[in-house]
């Protein structure tokens, strides 16, 4: 529901008017005030289980007579916002690839009357009949794909606005006074529910990035818009000129690396909340340094919240850290000395047997000794195998470098 510089320039609706093309206004299906009050009372479910939204706009559109809904923030709109299905594909396929959002006289005018104090807006408060005849969001938007009417119910979380948007076809008519006065019982409870929303998101979300700093993953969540909205401590120290946080985004000085983050970005933007995202990992080339690894792991749960707007979790795997098993739990797991789980420890870092000798201090004929012990209680046979074996406790939580 944001404005743009580039919107028509239209006469300014005539406020009370009654009359609609030389006719008296026809409004449409009045909304079920009781069945809408039994809606609201499920909002809280939304706040733990976000996944619910369609469902209950659903029902909220049902209420109202309508065929479908949408949630728009007013100042940033991208199509991976909540749609009930109904009118999911005009939003993706008309409204955003077309660029309607960006020229959206509902838009332009709506919002600052919500900001104004408004609680629910609709087309007789934005528009004349005249207009409506002619603008191009009604005429070669709306209207060829089955709509017309709308009423947008302006609620609240934390600073951003938002319009739960109900749209109506042609033939259910138009919202009137009654419908608005019963559709805006439910706007503190959407604010409320807002803002509950965005509180767990931010907790949960909070949670899985300390979760993984717990394991000694170094993490970051994104948002819709690409903008970091979470980082755990260990992910920190790799910002600097390689990896940077300008303006809230993460930019890479390596170009490869910058374009697939800026596809992520885009697919971000134009994915619907629901569906899921494939993202091969993102290798980050760096100044005298081996790669930056990131991961790309989907967000679920309260924390997939619209309002919080977290998408995807990127875990930073460092490939010039040598992460070595926690000496003690090698050692009990396979029965070793104190010698052999350091030639053992050794070995799996790939280092040879040789050079392990030279470094432990004792002789080849020593370490070659040793090392028939460890194949033997391993179970492994060379030394390959026993590198393959002691990288999956490398993995093990609490495991740390040198």
């Amino acid at each position: 529901m944001d404005a743009t510089r580039n919107a028509p320039q239209l006469d300014p609706p005539q406020r009370g008017h009654t009359v609609m093309g030389g006719r008296e206004t026809m409004n449409g299906n009045t909304v079920d005030l009781e069945r809408l009050q039994r809606v609201a009372a499920r909002l809280g479910d939304a706040a733990l289980d976000p996944s619910i939204w369609p469902e209950i706009m659903q029902e909220i559109s049902a209420a109202a007579g309508a065929r479908g809904a949408a949630l728009l923030q007013s100042d940033v709109r991208t199509p991976d916002v909540p749609c009930t299905p109904d009118v999911g594909d005009y939003f993706r396929r008309s409204y955003f690839s077309e660029g309607w959002h960006q020229r959206d006289v509902r838009a332009e005018r709506g919002v600052p009357l919500l900001l104004k104090g408004a609680t629910v807006i609709t087309d007789q408060d934005i528009v004349t009949p005249e207009e409506m005849e002619r603008v191009g969001l009604y005429a070669e938007s709306l209207v060829p794909n089955g709509l017309k009417w709308f009423a947008a119910i302006g609620f609240w979380s934390g600073p951003s606005l938002w319009g739960l948007t109900i749209q109506r076809t042609e033939q259910q008519g138009a919202f009137g006074e009654d419908d608005k006065k019963a559709l805006a019982e439910i706007a503190q409870r959407l604010t409320e529910t807002a803002t509950l929303s965005w509180a767990v998101g931010r907790a949960s979300l909070s949670g899985m990035t300390g979760a993984l700093e717990l394991v000694r993953q170094p993490a970051l969540a994104l948002d819709r818009t690409g903008c970091v909205i979470d980082a755990n401590r260990l992910a920190v120290p790799y910002f600097g000129s390689d990896l940077q946080v300008r303006d809230r985004r993460l930019c890479v000085a390596d170009r490869r690396a910058a374009a697939a983050l800026h596809a992520l970005t885009e697919r971000l933007r134009a994915t619907p909340d629901t569906a899921t995202l494939a993202v091969e990992p993102i290798v980050v080339q760096r100044e005298g340094k081996r790669p930056l690894v990131m991961t790309v792991l989907p967000i679920d749960g309260a924390a997939r919240t619209p309002f919080l707007g977290a998408r995807v979790l990127l875990t930073l795997t460092d490939l010039g850290v040598e992460i070595r098993p926690d000496s003690l739990v090698v050692a009990r797991a396979f029965g070793l000395s104190p010698a052999e789980t350091r030639l053992a420890l050794l070995i799996g870092s790939g280092t040879s047997p040789a050079e392990a000798a030279d470094e432990l201090g004792i002789s080849r004929e020593t370490a070659r000794s040793q090392l028939k012990g460890v194949f033997a209680k391993t179970g492994t046979h060379r030394q390959a195998e026993l590198v393959a074996l002691l990288a999956r406790f490398a993995r093990l939580p609490g495991t740390s470098g040198p």
